[in-house]
């Protein structure tokens, strides 16, 4: 080494004048350099390299001889300067990105200098690894199958011995000997060969999974090896393949898990047979039963003796409580699924000729309440609510009513409307009448929504076998739904039946709770049949043939089917006419013999002329032009309707003109605009509140969204008008009798319902029905109209879908009416008649006469039993009549 020093000195670098020395030095792109050589920037001694002592790498070749190494230094000695100058960096040389330095390689002592192109190419030691990783794979396999068999050879050697020993014969003889008993022995050796054969497979079978799992991928690389030299797209690995097959299976096939389960039990009873058969000396069969008995009773392996059966034993019986829980797992699963399916309300309803609501609003417990009632006849029937709750949430609403629905079962099921499957999960195709509800949304949405039901409900395939019932919210949005659902729907506006109903109930007192007893199913109501034993008598004399009930139309087969209210007392029936009455309920009524009658005639008594009246409407509905052309029809000239709400003047023209509403062209009533908030006092008391008729409180536009809110604020109105009204007029008794109650003088009923609020008549409109039962027992208000109405209407169209036409007429403002008229314009003060007299003189006047009410009762009763019982009259007594609108 001293020699070495002397003959080849150091050779000092200088460094550059211009760059200082850094440190820690700059990162500097790999060279194709030798590996042994260290950077140079970090010393400044530099030997050559043949001096220095070498570090040895794998990949380096040793040199022949001493010859060749001395001139292989010599030539590396000669290049020594001009690399030491050619490998000093610039001083303002910049450090590659980490990114592209781990592209380059570095490239052993001896070796040749690649292009750039060959170091950056990722895939060139790809077949390397290859095959050094199949090596490793055929050399493990190798290493089990020798280790198995020196075992086995070993175990044949030990065995020999024993026999031999047993036997007791040298080792010179033994091989005689085992000529002489050559053919058991062979048959010994073959069935030994037979489970060495089984310990093979079953080793082979344990391992093949770790190394297929191991190399899975590795296989298809080989495979696309040279589709991947070409492209350098990336596949995806196997492994994730099976992995995502898998899944895909057990998500899209209900029954891939049991399959699977049992796929594995039999793979660990053939595999633990082949296993007992390899170690154990029963046969393939009953290796097989042992196997079976470990898996189903793990307890059985107890009396296994010897360590190899027990090893395999007890690895049988692990993995046969493994499955066994796995059993226990699925069939827990598919119990709660099952059960979670029959509480959510996802299984299949398989009735008919039942009901079918869709949606869920405020209005159902009433409904269910009178569909109930109709169904109490015949011993209870079917009503299945089909809405976007949950099933547990609906029952538990249900169940709050606290009603005995006397037979009527109530099925409720979660889904949508709007899906086909929900609607075939609901027997949609049987049921023998829909009723779609009215969402909790504005107007438009709602009818919209149910627009978009009524489409789906077209879509049935299997068709529909009864009508649809919508309620809509809007009477414009009702020739739209119309047209989609052709001849099956039957539409009834929720806001027009209210509007209406006030405005009834407002000109004529007492008419509120004659519409809830017609229109609900615990009383009177509406019922069409057929009768072939009255075909050829007049209408006058079918009047008086049903002593349960009261005709008041007949539906004309001649004509389409028609019904005509009030018909001509000289129209006679014909075939296949149908008579409309009003009964107790369908089964309670029978025509019967003609009674004799002998009616008389009616007081010459002439109406009292219509005088103009005062009304006031409290805040602001979305149809309150239709309710103004209603009152355009009912009141007389010279009439006035107050509007008092928050909208603005300017807009509520618009809002009415856009209507349809011309407000120029309005004869007999003269609005009056007053802005204010109908919840303060001091803009109530600007009004003349005692100066008005009539008080409408209307549920406003602005708050239709929220039924809690829309009650408060009208409950907070009446309130308000109540103390108002009190402090102005303390001495009701003192008050001037009004023009409309002079004109019904001789009614007391009506006197009555007229000074029950302090002069005015306040009609409240509430939407709950639980505050409209407050409101009606605290006595506040004078009448209540709600969505109980609604719903009663809908559930009366439910069961017969002609119903709707006679509602349609009597809530129009043409054609017939019905109405409330005083005694005295059909008899004499203490007359004696019966009610088929009176009913005969409502003819005269061409008028029907449906039920009276009493002046010292509370209550009209709409179809008297005893109609031929006589009884004195009193002109203090109103009649309840269906008569044409004047």
């Amino acid at each position: 080494m001293s020699l070495s020093l002397s003959l080849f000195p150091p050779a000092r670098r200088i460094p550059p004048a211009v760059a200082p020395r850094q440190w820690p030095p700059p990162e500097r792109r790999a060279s194709n350099a030798p590996a042994d050589h260290r950077d140079f920037s970090d010393r400044d001694w530099v030997f050559p390299s043949f001096v220095v002592p070498q570090n040895t790498s794998k990949r380096g070749k040793k040199l022949a001889s001493s010859d060749s190494r001395t001139a292989a230094a010599h030539g590396k000695l000669v290049d020594a300067s001009h690399r030491i100058a050619s490998h000093s960096p610039p001083a303002a040389s910049v450090p590659k990105p980490e990114a592209e330095r781990k592209k380059l390689k570095v490239v052993p002592s001896g070796a040749p200098v690649s292009s750039s192109s060959e170091l950056t190419r990722p895939s060139s030691r790809r077949p390397g690894e290859l095959k050094r990783y199949l090596l490793l794979v055929v050399l493990t396999f190798t290493c089990v199958l020798s280790v198995t068999y020196v075992f086995y050879l070993r175990h044949r050697v030990a065995q020999l011995e024993e026999w031999c020993t047993e036997k007791d014969i040298d080792s010179n003889s033994s091989f005689s000997l085992f000529l002489a008993e050559k053919t058991p022995l062979f048959f010994h050796f073959a069935n030994a060969e037979r489970r060495t054969v089984a310990l093979y497979a079953v080793v082979i079978i344990l391992t093949m999974p770790f190394v297929l799992y191991k190399h899975l991928d590795y296989l298809s690389q080989i495979r696309n090896l040279s589709k991947r030299l070409k492209s350098n797209n990336e596949e995806v690995p196997i492994k994730k393949r099976i992995a995502y097959m898998v899944d895909v299976c057990f998500s899209v096939y209900p029954y891939a898990k049991l399959l699977a389960l049992l796929f594995a039990t039999i793979f660990l009873i053939v595999f633990g047979g082949l296993a007992l058969y390899a170690v154990n000396k029963n046969s393939f069969a009953e290796a097989l039963w042992l196997s079976w008995t470990f898996v189903a009773d793990s307890g059985n392996h107890a009396d296994t003796e010897g360590l190899g059966p027990r090893i395999v034993s007890v690895s049988i019986s692990s993995g046969g409580m493994l499955i066994f829980a796995m059993m226990l797992g699925l069939v827990s699963d598919a119990i709660s699924e099952k059960v979670d399916s029959l509480r959510k309300g996802k299984s299949e309803v398989i009735e008919m000729n039942h009901i079918l609501i869709l949606g869920w609003s405020d209005k159902l417990g009433s409904l269910l309440k009178q569909l109930a009632i109709a169904n109490k006849s015949v011993g209870g029937g079917v009503v299945v609510v089909l809405a976007e709750r949950d099933k547990e949430e609906m029952e538990l609403d249900i169940a709050k009513l606290e009603f005995d629905f006397m037979g009527t079962s109530v099925i409720c099921r979660s889904g949508s409307p709007l899906i086909l499957a929900d609607l075939k999960k609901v027997s949609v195709s049987k049921a023998r009448a829909i009723i779609v509800l009215a969402s909790d949304e504005n107007a438009d949405q709602s009818d919209a929504r149910a627009l978009r039901v009524v489409l789906s409900l077209t879509g049935v395939k299997e068709g529909l076998r009864g009508h649809i019932v919508v309620e809509m919210s809007d009477l414009d949005n009702e020739p739209l739904v119309k047209l989609v659902g052709g001849e099956l729907i039957e539409t009834v506006v929720a806001h027009d039946v209210i509007g209406r109903l006030m405005i009834q109930c407002a000109l004529q007192p007492g008419l509120a709770q004659i519409w809830e007893d017609i229109l609900g199913f615990e009383n009177a109501e509406f019922y069409i049949k057929r009768w072939p034993q009255l075909d050829g008598l007049r209408f006058e004399n079918v009047l008086i043939s049903f002593p349960d009930a009261i005709p008041c139309g007949i539906k004309v087969a001649a004509d389409g089917g028609k019904i005509i209210l009030n018909p001509d007392d000289n129209y006679v029936l014909k075939d296949g006419d149908e008579v409309l009455v009003i009964a107790e309920d369908d089964d309670t009524y029978a025509p019967c013999p003609c009674p004799e009658v002998c009616a008389g005639s009616c007081p010459k008594t002439v109406e009292p002329p219509k005088y103009p009246e005062k009304i006031l409407f409290c805040g602001w509905r979305r149809d309150i032009d239709d309710m103004i052309m209603v009152l355009e029809a009912f009141l007389p000239p010279g009439s006035e309707l107050w509007m008092f709400n928050e909208v603005p003047v300017i807009e509520r023209d618009r809002k009415l003109t856009d209507g349809g509403l011309d407000v120029s062209r309005l004869e007999n009533i003269k609005l009056v605009h007053k802005e204010g908030n109908a919840v303060i006092k001091r803009h109530l008391e600007s009004l003349p509140l005692e100066t008005f008729d009539s008080i409408l409180i209307l549920a406003d536009e602005s708050l239709e969204d929220s039924v809690v809110h829309s009650d408060s604020r009208s409950l907070a109105t009446l309130l308000l008008i109540r103390d108002i009204q009190s402090k102005r007029l303390p001495d009701k008794d003192t008050k001037p009798t009004s023009l409309r109650l002079s004109a019904f003088s001789h009614s007391s009923w009506i006197r009555e319902m007229q000074q029950a609020s302090d002069k005015s008549i306040i009609i409240s409109e509430i939407l709950d029905s639980r505050t409209r039962n407050l409101v009606s027992v605290s006595r506040i208000s004078d009448y209540v109209l709600s969505n109980e109405l609604v719903s009663m209407a809908l559930a009366m169209v439910a069961e017969d879908k002609q119903i709707n036409r006679v509602l349609e007429e009597l809530f129009a403002e043409q054609g017939n009416e019905m109405c409330i008229k005083p005694a005295e314009l059909y008899l004499y003060d203490q007359e004696e008649l019966c009610f088929y007299d009176i009913m005969l003189r409502g003819r005269q006047r061409q008028e029907i006469v449906i039920g009276y009410r009493l002046a010292n009762t509370e209550r009209a009763i709409i179809n008297p039993s005893l109609k031929s019982e006589r009884r004195k009259w009193s002109h203090d007594d109103v009649f309840v009549v269906i008569s044409v609108s004047e």
